[in-house]
Formats: structure tokens, sequence, C-alpha cells
């Protein structure tokens, strides 16, 4: 296919300043038990091309699941067409910006291949955890579940670039939810962040087998805990709660697009803003985030960007000084400002968009233990159960589906209903422990969705766990 694919594209390959081709081809399979019931297990397939061209200083793209000679050809014509329509009408001379002439390879590291066990060994693989989380007949509700996907992917342009990239994805999630009269909790593992690049391997680094009774206990114990106090007040969030705040407190304000004001429609605008960059203090001096897609097993790791750009580790913010956007080469020409290889789609039918891929948080050299002894009064929260934030993605409230208070330098009382709240950069400003590597966990999520027509893309987080003094933090009343 793809030695094919590249003799058809040469075939068709129009006189214009510019035309690629990406393919991408995707399967996988997901596997369920609810209630110790093996849900219907769900495979899926699906193959197809995207060919952009830019010409004139127009910009069009036509998606194709026609793979023929022919397909291909309808396909650029048709994004002849819309570069025509658009040349003059668009918002940065899309002939003008640089193009990659990059060629290589990219594959994820697999210790343990999903399709080298049975079926019936993946699914006893499920269905061993989905039992275990029944420890009480006060557990009303438990879940187990793995999807695995493989994705494969070639890009070609005009410039000479040829770059293949092949992806292997497992995510697991486990659920389980107690009940005593009005009263319910629900504890999950990782509040369903476990998702990274790999094999079966990956189930045991994440402890999936092993973990359910814990979070079977912890969902009995919730039910007769208080709620968590209201005040002011430090706070250490483990790194299953880091991911999200990085997430839509950094990774999204950060996006260039949305800066530049694409997103205004759908997902909102930035309190960020381009004269920022260089200069602005968004944290303390311990925050440093990095854009870093060469983690082999983190969720978004990849070779090269949609748009063909080598991927490499860049800091983003630096001792809390916001240094870069998340902007790939074609928003970096339009802004005029650097910025990293994100140029990102969710598939072959959709045009590459600036999106996260693996922004993390740099360890830094406190144990847990060390962060818990510097508070006084405070709370230890752990695992995203609900979040909100504005259209700038400034002002914010997210709550956990864990915590322990923090009294005199030690973990005490079990609380619940956990939630606090702030301002994204005064947060950030408050931080004042970074955990050190120990404390770091690798994780991420599938289901990041942004841009119109929606784009649904895995992205990674990977953090230390963290403390932030002076949160205005509260549970339920």
């Amino acid at each position: 296919m793809i030695e094919d694919l590249e003799k058809r594209f040469r075939e068709v390959l129009p006189d214009v300043d510019y035309c690629s081709l990406r393919y991408e081809s995707e399967s996988g399979e997901s596997i369920a038990v609810r209630r110790n019931v093996l849900q219907p297990v769900s495979d899926h397939t699906d193959a197809g091309a995207m060919v952009t061209v830019a010409h004139g200083g127009g910009l069009g793209y036509a998606a194709t699941s026609d793979l023929s000679t022919s397909g291909l050809r309808e396909a650029v014509t048709r994004a002849q067409a819309w570069a025509a329509r658009t040349a003059g009408r668009s918002v940065a001379d899309f002939s003008a910006l640089p193009q990659s002439d990059a060629r290589g390879e990219y594959e994820s590291p697999v210790a343990r291949r999903w399709t080298d066990t049975s079926l019936g060994d993946r699914i006893d693989l499920v269905r061993g955890p989905c039992e275990q989380l029944k420890t009480d007949d006060r557990i009303v509700e438990w879940y187990a579940g793995v999807s695995f996907a493989d994705v494969e992917s070639l890009y070609l342009n005009n410039h000479g670039a040829r770059i293949h990239q092949r992806f292997h994805f497992v995510v697991p999630v486990m659920s389980c939810t107690a009940n005593k009269g009005a009263e319910t909790e629900t504890r999950t593992l990782g509040g369903y962040g476990n998702g990274r690049q790999g094999g079966l391997e990956i189930l045991d680094e994440i402890g999936f087998p092993t973990e359910a009774q814990r979070l079977s206990g912890e969902a009995l114990q919730l039910l007769d805990a208080p709620n968590c106090p209201q005040g002011v007040m430090d706070l250490v969030l483990a790194p299953d709660q880091m991911i999200l705040q990085i997430h839509e407190s950094i990774g999204h304000p950060l996006e260039l697009d949305r800066i530049l004001g694409d997103e205004r429609n759908y997902a909102g605008t930035s309190f960020v803003t381009l004269d920022m960059f260089g200069s602005y203090r968004y944290g303390s001096d311990l925050l440093n985030i990095t854009f870093d897609p060469t983690i082999g097993s983190q969720m978004a790791s990849y070779g090269f960007d949609d748009e063909g750009t080598v991927a490499k580790k860049d800091y983003i913010i630096k001792e809390g000084i916001l240094l870069k956007p998340l902007g790939s080469a074609t928003s970096q020409g339009r802004a005029g400002i650097e910025g990293v290889a994100n140029a990102r789609a969710s598939g072959w039918n959709r045009p590459p968009i600036d999106r996260m891929a693996n922004l993390n948080l740099e360890p830094g050299t406190s144990t847990l233990d060390e962060l818990i002894g510097q508070v006084e009064k405070g709370v230890y929260m752990a695992t995203n159960s609900s979040w909100s934030i504005d259209d700038s993605r400034n002002k914010f409230q997210f709550g956990c589906e864990y915590g322990r208070l923090i009294e005199n330098g030690e973990l005490t009382t079990l609380v619940r209903r956990n939630k606090y709240k702030g301002v994204s950069a005064e947060f950030w400003r408050s931080l004042k422990g970074v955990g050190n590597q120990d404390t770091f966990e690798v994780m991420g999520t599938p289901h990041c969705g942004k841009g119109e027509p929606n784009q649904m893309v895995r992205v990674g987080h990977a953090t230390p766990a963290c403390l932030f003094a002076g949160v205005d933090v509260g549970g339920d009343a």
C-alpha cells in the first residue's frame, strides 16, 4: 500500500507551489467487562488520505477514501479548486510559508504486542480485574476495559518529504461506584488518564491487574468520609490530577491558533496574547513545562508532526517565564513567532491544526513526604472528577475523587467532594514544591477535542506531584 501510494501520488502531482498527501490507516479493538459481564467486543478499521494544495497564496484540501489513482486525482482537483478560491482571501500567504523536506521513520516501542495473544486471553486480562472490584454489596457499579489501536501514516509532498510512522496505543480504564443510602462515591484508575504508546506491558506498568481492590476499598471508605473543608490553604496535587491542570490551564491557552482567534466561535479564546512570549511570568521559578514528543511510551510521541516538521523537546515555560506557544509551522508563519512541531490531525479526513502533544511538567527535587511535610494546614487531592474553565482558559474550578487532610506535615483524615478553584497564572505562581522523579508519572488521554469540524486527538502529560500555596479549596455543603 505504501509503495503504491507513493507511485500514485507522483502520477497525480500537480504543478503548484505546494502539494502534500497524508495517508492514515487505523485499526483497533475494545474489550470491556461491566458488572462481570463481557460487553460486545468491538473492532474498527479506517483508512484514507488528505491532499493539501497551496498555490498563488491560497490553500485548499480534500480527503478521500478512494486511494486509487483516479480517486487521488479527483481529490487533487478539489484541493486545487479550493486553493484558487481562497487565493487573496486567506489569513496568510500560504504559498510563502516554508515547507518540510524531511524524510524519516518512527514507530512506538512495544515489548508485548497486542496481537501476540488470543482474543480469549485478552478478554481474561480485563475480566479478572473487573471481578476483583466487587468486594462488597455496597459496590453497585464496576467496570474494566482496555482499548487498543494501531495507526500507520505516510506524509509526502512535492518538496521531497517522505515520512512513514507507526503508532501503537493502549488505553486501560477501571471504575467502581459504591452506594449507601443517599451517598454515592466513585473511584477510577487514574481518572481515565493511563493511555500510553506500547503493548500489553502497559497493563502491568500501571497496576491494572492489581489495583482493583484498592479502588473499591477507597470508594467504600469515601461513603463515610466528611466533606473537604472550605478555606484558603495549601494544596498537594497527585499526578493524575496534575495532568488535567496542565491540560486545561497551560495547554489550551497556549495553542497559537486559539490565540490568533481560530477557536473563538467554538471553544473560546485565550487570556494569553502574542506580546507575552519571552517575558510573561506564567508561574513560579519552579515551573518548567516542556513540549516533548520524544518520550517513546507517552501517548502523543512521534518523530514528525502532520506537516512534516521534525519533533523535538522544547521548553514552553522555563523557570516560570513563558517562552513559546504551541504553534505549528503554519501558525508560526502567520504570527511571526517561533513555536513547536504540533500540527496534528485526528485522522485522514481532517486537516492538521495546532494541538497539544506531550506537554509535561519537568520533575523537581522533593519527595512526596517532603512536599506534604511543608504543609501546616492543607489538602492532598488525587484523580480528577470534574472540571470547569472559562472561555479564555483563565478562571477554573476542578474536583477530585479522593482527598486527605494535611495537618502539621502529616496526612490525616480522608475527605470527599474535593474542589479547588483559581485563576490560571495566579495559581501557577503559587507553585512552591515540585516532586522528584519518584513521583513522576507518564499519563495520557485519547479524548482531547478541538476544531470545527471537531477533532478528538490523543494527548500525553507527564508530571510529578506538586505543592501549591494559599489555594481556595472546599467541598459541597
